[in-house]
């Protein structure tokens, strides 16, 4: 096999990106697409120019043309969808979260294994060399004292909402809500630089109770998850219904990271503290002979390059899967927790 031969379910923007980074990538390419409705497929596969139109998931499983399925369904269809595939024997890139929660997602790796297939998790940032830049500077602020993680973008969906008309992305049957959205990838990105929190705390803001008839119950539209990692916290924050203008900060008593853009870093600066003085009225002056660094992130028009390529390479044995497979399943406990202390349930919790 010289290539990765791709289906790809869902037909929304987001398709339309992967589906252009495979253009991108010289050992993938695409076979077609699966939408909601047999006309959506096959209007999706000849406006990329694939081959075949798939109109159900059994169609793209018997499929010998097909090596592997990008999923970018609902939240609740990712695991039921990715098992079908996986114990068909398709390799699997499925977009955040892989699964609605870590049990389930953990059950999806071990099928993985079992079948001799890939199940990789579509988290761009985790796969970004800008936060691998990120991580390898991590000495230079000494030891870590406070991490600010930070994404928060207003949704149109929310105006939908208020206004009484259903959205998907607000729905507690769809396994969404702002942390399953937006506060996945401060999340993940805080797992992939910091590990494993000792403990964590949340604090969840939740969409107007008259909503609930619409949201299919509690569901959050912000957040704060505070992270305890010994000497050091970690605030993450998400919002779905404001505008977060700040950016993400790492800093240890030698020094402090500043970075624009957790879902792929854009702009960033290091300052490495200079000597520590008394300075009760001159607020202005931290320290004296600080210098500052900008750092230097590659520009991609297309992000999505970066997890193609590594689930590529681990399909044809050169990338240990493993470091993803943590991160995914700790991100998921930690937001399960975040989930149950803001009284957040999915009807699918609840299955085996």
């Amino acid at each position: 096999m010289d290539q990765v031969r791709f289906a790809v379910i869902g037909t929304a923007m987001i398709s339309d990106n992967f589906i252009d980074a495979i253009g991108m990538c010289s050992r993938a390419c695409y076979v077609g697409s699966m939408g909601s409705s047999p006309e959506k497929s096959k209007l999706a596969t000849e406006k990329h120019g694939g081959e075949r139109a798939f109109a159900n998931l059994d169609e793209i499983a018997s499929c010998e043309e097909v090596d592997a399925v990008y999923i970018a369904t609902p939240n609740s269809l990712h695991f039921e969808q990715a098992m079908r595939l996986v114990d068909a024997g398709k390799h699997v890139l499925v977009e955040k979260p892989i699964a609605s929660d870590a049990a389930k997602a953990k059950k999806l790796f071990d099928a993985a294994l079992a079948n001799g297939v890939v199940a990789l998790e579509a988290m761009r940032p985790v796969h970004d060399p800008g936060i691998a830049k990120i991580r390898e500077l991590l000495p230079r602020v000494g030891r870590l004292r406070r991490m600010n993680m930070r994404f928060g973008k207003y949704s149109s969906r929310f105006d939908n909402l208020l206004s009484g008309s259903y959205t998907n992305v607000f729905d507690a049957r769809a396994a969404a809500g702002a942390l399953m959205d937006i506060g996945v990838y401060p999340v993940e990105v805080t797992v992939a630089l910091f590990g494993k929190p000792d403990s964590v705390r949340c604090m969840s803001v939740l969409a107007p109770k008259d909503c609930e008839e619409l949201t299919g119950g509690a569901i959050d539209v912000t957040g704060n998850i505070l992270a305890q990692y010994g000497e050091a916290m970690a605030d993450i924050a998400y919002s779905k219904v404001t505008q977060d203008l700040l950016p993400s900060q790492i800093e240890g008593e030698l020094g402090t990271i500043t970075f624009e853009g957790i879902e792929a870093p854009r702009t960033g600066s290091l300052r490495v503290r200079g000597k520590a003085v008394r300075n009760a009225a001159a607020s202005t002056v931290r320290s004296l002979g600080d210098t500052d660094e900008e750092i230097e992130f590659i520009p991609c028009d297309n992000t999505m390059i970066y997890e193609l390529e590594d689930f590529v390479a681990a399909v044809f044995g050169e990338c240990d899967l493993e470091e993803f497979e943590r991160i995914s399943l700790t991100s998921l406990e930690i937001m399960d927790e975040a989930r149950r202390q803001g009284g957040i349930v999915f009807p699918m919790d609840d299955e085996e």
